[in-house]
This record gives structure tokens, C-alpha cells and sequence, in this order.
């Protein structure tokens, strides 16, 4: 597995110091606050466990199932939303966190979604943003980090359901995807 990456552009030290950071953030905009945290499924469950891990704000949490890129290198143009909420989001302060922020459509849809049950807030957070690729005007509250249009694996994201349990963000070499 190894051996189908090309280069590792995020290490897990420098992951680790930015999700903590994320969290701290977070807790100071939420002060007082419970989260109702949504998490989307499957990217993100990574990024989410160690997010969680750093808030000190209660909360509870939440999934939703999206799919947005099946086995291909780039994402559908309109997301499917795969699964329903159990808990109740009207009244909440929701935060939807993702591993990724590309087009916008993904997170667009769920915003959407969301809004139209009657949240107190909608916010959201993203381990990484490729504004390069935005179709859409969303803009997520915290980013991670910023980082070219490259396909990345790792860290939660995958290519065909591969690479999730790498500890980095990487870039998968061209020649196993293509």
C-alpha cells in the first residue's frame, strides 16, 4: 500500500496539532453551548474521532451517509444522501464536520438539508479545503488546511474504499487510478 503513494503532504504530528487547534477554536464559538456534531460518513469518521477528542463542550453526536465520489477520483455532481438522522435538529447547534471540502455540493446539500429543520445554527468544519475546485459559494467556518488540487488518500479519505486507516494525507500516485 505504501508503495502506491507518491508523497506525504500532511504528517500525522502536523494533523495532530491542527485538529487540536480546531477544537479549541470551536470550543470558544460554542462557550455555553451543547453541539449536536454530524459527522458525514465515510471520509470523515477519522478527522471526527480525533475532533471530538479535543472539544470540551458538551455534545452529541450524529452521522450521515453521503455519496459523493463512489470508486471515481471526482466527486458526482449531486450528492446522494445514502441515510436519515436519529437525533432531533431543530432548536440544535448543529456542526458538520467533513474530510474534505472540494466542490461545495456535498456540503451544500447537507446544509441544506439541515437548515430545513429548524437548527438555532448551522456551522461547519473541514480537515481539508481545495478551494480550486469550488462550484459552489460555500465557505466552511474552520478548514484544517488548505491544499491544491491534488487527489489525496489517507487520514480517513479514500480511493475505492482504500488508504483510510493511513496515518498522513498523501498523494496517491496517477498510475492507481488512473
Amino acid at each position: 500500500m505504501t508503495d502506491d503513494i507518491q508523497e506525504i503532504l500532511l504528517d500525522e504530528e502536523t494533523i495532530s496539532q491542527r485538529v487540536s487547534a480546531l477544537g479549541a477554536e470551536i470550543d470558544v464559538h460554542y462557550e455555553g453551548e451543547e453541539i449536536l456534531l454530524i459527522t458525514l460518513l465515510d471520509g470523515a469518521i477519522v478527522f471526527t474521532a480525533d475532533l471530538i477528542r479535543n472539544l470540551r463542550r458538551p455534545l452529541r453526536l450524529d452521522c450521515i451517509r453521503v455519496s459523493s465520489y463512489g470508486d471515481s477520483t471526482s466527486p458526482e455532481s449531486s450528492p446522494r444522501i445514502l441515510g436519515n438522522l436519529r437525533a432531533e435538529v431543530e432548536g440544535r447547534h448543529v456542526l458538520l464536520v467533513d474530510d474534505i471540502l472540494d466542490t461545495g455540493n456535498t456540503l451544500s446539500r447537507v446544509q441544506n438539508e439541515i437548515l430545513s429543520r429548524n437548527p438555532a445554527s448551522v456551522h461547519s468544519c473541514v480537515l481539508l479545503d481545495k478551494p480550486a475546485r469550488r462550484e459552489t459559494p460555500f465557505k466552511a467556518d474552520w478548514i484544517g488546511f488548505s491544499i491544491p488540487d491534488h487527489f489525496v488518500v489517507g487520514y480517513g479519505l479514500d480511493y475505492a474504499g482504500r488508504y483510510r486507516q493511513l496515518p498522513h494525507v498523501a498523494l496517491l500516485k496517477p498510475e492507481v487510478y488512473s
